[in-house]
Formats: structure tokens, sequence, C-alpha cells
């Protein structure tokens, strides 16, 4: 695998004024791998007053990007899904820890769980891609 640029992933997170506006925040970094934390507000829920499936998906797609983009080059999703195995709620912290499982060429996969507490809330696949400089 490439070399871990640091720079990158720190210069692409502080640009990203979406997750900023979520308030996620990034909590660590390395190479292939980052995690990523949120908060649940009382703006994030649904009409059953449970966290907002898509903004779960940002979260872990954050943690996603800062992971895929650790080696250097720009690097975009290419495709990613997402299980959701227990709700979240007004209040609850969630940690998304991104982890690269393969990589070849310009592709990648990466897994991503979100997690309050201990409790495993969701589960994340994202493809990416490297675009041509």
């Amino acid at each position: 695998m490439p070399a871990y640029q640091s720079d990158t992933v720190v210069a692409m997170k502080s640009a990203d004024q979406a997750s900023a506006a979520l308030g996620i925040e990034l909590v660590e970094h390395g190479p292939g791998r980052a995690r990523t934390r949120m908060t649940v507000r009382a703006d994030m829920v649904n009409g059953h007053g449970l966290a907002h499936g898509g903004l779960i998906f940002a979260l872990a797609d954050t943690a996603f990007a800062c992971a895929c983009n650790s080696w250097g080059p720009v690097t975009v999703a290419a495709g990613a899904e997402i299980s959701f195995l227990a709700p979240a709620r007004p209040g609850d912290v969630l940690d998304a820890d991104a982890q690269v499982r393969a990589q070849q060429g310009r592709a990648g996969i990466y897994d991503v769980t979100v997690r309050r507490g201990d409790e495993v809330i969701a589960e994340f696949r994202g493809r990416s891609a490297q675009l041509r400089r």
C-alpha cells in the first residue's frame, strides 16, 4: 500500500463543510483507517423520533472518506451500502470506525462500524476509487 499522508486527511476534513454542519469530528486516523464521532441532535431525527438513517450514513461516509484518502491521492466513493442494526436517539454519541479491507490499483474496499458505546448500530461497506491525476 502507498505511504500514509496525515496532512491530506486533515486538509480534506477541515474543508468538509457538510460534515462540519452535522457536528462530525475526526477523532483519530492512520494508514487506511479513521474514526469519526457525532452527537445526535434533536434536529437530526425522523418522524419516529429516531436518528435519521441518512445522517448515520453521513457519519460512516465521513470516516470512510478520511480512511480512503489517507494514502494521498484524491479518492472518492464508487459505491456504498449500510445495514442498520439498532436505532439511535437524540443525545446518543456515535462513533464510526473505518478500516481498509482490500486495495487493488486505484480501487479499495472499506468497512465502517458505527457504535453507540459498545453497541453496534450499523455496518457500512464502501468502495473507493482514486481519481486519475
